[in-house]
C-alpha cells in the first residue's frame, strides 16, 4: 500500500487551498489548475484574502 503523503500536491488559484492528485487526474496532472469544478467556473473571481 503507498503512504498519501508522498502524492504530489498543488495550490487552486482561486480558493488558495492545496489540493493533492488523484487516479483519476494520472494522464493530465500537469493540465490540472483548480481543485474542483465549483473553482474552474468561479475562474474569473479574484482569490479570497486569507
Amino acid at each position: 500500500m503507498h503512504s498519501k503523503a508522498h502524492l504530489p500536491s498543488k495550490l487552486c488559484p482561486v480558493c488558495r487551498r492545496h489540493f493533492n492528485w488523484r487516479k483519476k487526474w494520472r494522464s493530465c496532472w500537469d493540465d490540472v489548475k483548480y481543485c474542483s469544478k465549483r473553482c474552474a467556473s468561479n475562474k474569473h473571481r479574484l482569490p479570497l484574502d486569507q
